[in-house]
């Protein structure tokens, strides 16, 4: 056997020791690496987040719809993903794929001329000018009638009825007593030829009297003008006295088409603009006419305004009454070259109107948020008149994903314009100082935040009239949900009578003035419900009496037969985004502003 010497062994043994540390270092490293990539994939793979682009206070584990507002949920970590892009306090920054999801598109801001399709509704109203309304003008007796039914056509100067007259006869007598002393005593002669024109004779009749020499029996009345007897109050044997009325005569070969324009129209109404308009009793057939007169006044009960085209009616095919739908196509000159913006883009809160402008040179989608003053509405655009520059560049679609994502990553956002990070608890407020507006309103939209009464102190029997207000309020409620526009007005008219039994005499000092201020718009704009024409006109008068009476419950408590519990209820989304409460007697929505096409945007806010 060969010896082996101790430097051999040596050797061997290193090597040993090498290759064992080599394959710990191979095998074991290995092991902890995929062990470590096995702990990322598992980390990597917890479930994804999904959350409301709308209303980030919804969490979920799994995809669908958000159960407020009825949109697709998007994952938490697209909506509030680090790009590694370093950003400004008051920037967002969103993934491509964030992008993509919410459908963001963008606009451009450029001067334009704001233009605005008005649509008005009217009737067909005789001309007030060719309208004869005749009355006797001394006492008498109808002998004889020549017009014997209402539209019947009469030419000018046509018979319409005979009448004996005593004091008639009188007269004709006088003056031809003073025909004799014509030369004279002039002043007599021409006092009773004055006389018998003021009760209508004319000057043919009178001449007629002089020439016989005696007086006329009977004395006719004669049609003032050419047209049509809408009116006849008499009949024969009838006995009349002075200022009594006798008939109607209106000439209707011209008519007026009277539309109705609401006070958010006015601005862009002027005379001489053109208005086409058809009208229900002759389809297909479409009328053009120009604005001839702007009512000056604003009615107190209806809050329009009357907008006049006179019409030719030669054929006579244009009936008093009629209704008529018209179309203002309109453009204001003197505001020709001013900023426009898509009302998609535009953002509300109730007070203040917030874009999310893109920030130029950067690689990742960036937007800031930007408060503007907006102009008047035109058409699917607004005017801006302060907050942007032509050649900037808005979102005009996914703004609410915009925003949303602001929200999440503690930005400035719609709801929280000081920025920071919002509490997303469920059943919790959504925004920082700026939820106040959502509690402080004018008459308009907004809820109010008026001092409240001790609700406590409120007497029951008040409590239990202003219940029977909300009992026939919710019925109306209902009703707009279900879109019945004639269930409305019925609704609105028993919501009235029960307001009207409302008895303030048990409210004292301050509780008193509170509830007047209160019950005047409600009154006012449950009116305006009944006589308005339309249901979405109807939806914006609604809007008011909701808050009006949600207040009114806050501050004296109520005492319903039909409701254990009254909710105030808010959707964010009506009204273009400006937002809208209503009060429900259930917790589930049943949203009052866009029935099916939305029933179930909303969340309850409060509850009494």
């Amino acid at each position: 056997m060969k010896k082996i010497n101790k430097q051999t062994i040596t050797i061997a043994a290193a090597a040993l020791v090498v290759g064992l540390l080599s394959g710990w270092l191979f095998f074991g490293g290995s092991s902890t690496a995929v062990a470590e990539h096995n702990h990322t994939e598992q980390a990597n793979a917890k479930e994804t987040i999904w959350t409301c682009s709308m209303h980030p206070q919804i969490k979920q584990n799994e995809p669908g719809n958000c159960p407020i507002c009825g949109m697709e949920l998007i994952p938490l970590d697209d909506a509030s993903e680090d790009t590694g892009e370093e950003a400004g306090p008051d920037e967002i920054q969103m993934t491509q794929s964030a992008i993509k999801l919410a459908e963001v598109q963008t606009y451009t801001v450029k001067e334009g001329s704001p233009e605005k399709n008005i649509y008005l509704l009217g009737k067909v109203k005789p001309d007030e000018r060719n309208i004869a309304a005749l009355t006797a003008r001394f006492n008498g007796r109808i002998e004889k009638l020549y017009v014997n039914y209402t539209g019947q056509d009469v030419k000018k100067g046509e018979k319409l009825a005979s009448i004996y007259s005593p004091d008639l006869i009188t007269a004709q007598r006088e003056l031809i007593e003073a025909q004799k002393y014509k030369d004279t005593n002039p002043s007599f002669y021409r006092a009773s030829r004055s006389k018998l024109k003021l009760w209508d004779l004319t000057e043919e009749q009178i001449n007629a009297i002089e020439n016989q020499g005696k007086p006329a029996i009977y004395f006719d009345i004669l049609s003032p003008i050419s047209g049509t007897v809408t009116r006849r109050d008499v009949s024969i044997g009838d006995y009349v006295k002075e200022g009594s009325p006798l008939f109607e005569v209106i000439n209707l070969k011209k008519v007026w088409v009277m539309f109705d324009a609401y006070e958010s129209d006015l601005p862009w109404i002027n005379k001489g603009d053109t208005i086409k308009y058809t009208l229900q009793s002759i389809p297909g057939k479409v009328y053009t006419g120009t604005v001839s007169y702007i009512d000056p006044f604003i009615n107190n009960k209806t809050r329009v305004a009357q907008v006049r085209v006179t019409v030719n009616n030669r054929d006579m095919k244009l009936k008093p009454e009629m209704f008529a739908n018209g179309i203002l196509q309109s453009k204001v000159a003197e505001t020709t070259g001013q900023l426009l913006i898509p009302k998609t883009s535009i953002l509300w809160t109730g007070k203040r109107a917030v874009v999310y402008v893109k920030v130029p040179n950067r690689k990742s989608p960036t937007f800031a948020y930007r408060e503007i003053t907006l102009g008047p509405e035109t058409g699917n655009f607004y005017v801006v008149d302060q907050g942007l520059q032509a050649g900037e560049v808005i979102a005009s679609n996914g703004v609410f994903m915009i925003d949303a994502s602001a929200q999440l990553a503690g930005k400035p956002s719609m709801m929280n314009p000081e920025g920071g990070k919002v509490n997303t608890m469920p059943g919790m407020d959504m925004g920082g100082d700026d939820n106040k507006e959502m509690d402080e309103s004018d008459d308009s939209g907004s809820k109010t935040s008026d001092k409240q009464q001790d609700a406590g102190a409120t007497p029951m029997e008040f409590k239990m009239q202003l219940g029977k207000v909300v009992d026939q309020y919710l019925l109306m409620k209902d009703a707009f949900f279900n879109g019945d526009e004639q269930a409305v007005e019925t609704a609105a008219k028993n919501t009235l009578n029960a307001l009207d039994k409302v008895d303030m005499s048990l409210l004292k000092g301050e509780a008193h003035l509170q509830w007047m201020k209160y019950q005047k718009p409600i009154k006012e704009n449950l009116k305006g419900i009944i006589s308005m024409k339309g249901i979405e006109m109807k939806r914006s008068h609604f809007s008011i009496v909701s808050n009006n009476l949600s207040d009114a419950i806050a501050a004296f408590g109520v005492h319903s037969t039909t409701a254990e519990t009254v909710y105030l209820e808010f959707c964010p989304m009506a009204f273009d985004n400006k937002g809208a409460f209503w009060l429900s007697d259930t917790k589930v929505i049943k949203n009052p502003y866009f029935g099916d096409k939305m029933p179930t945007c909303g969340e309850v806010k409060k509850e009494y």
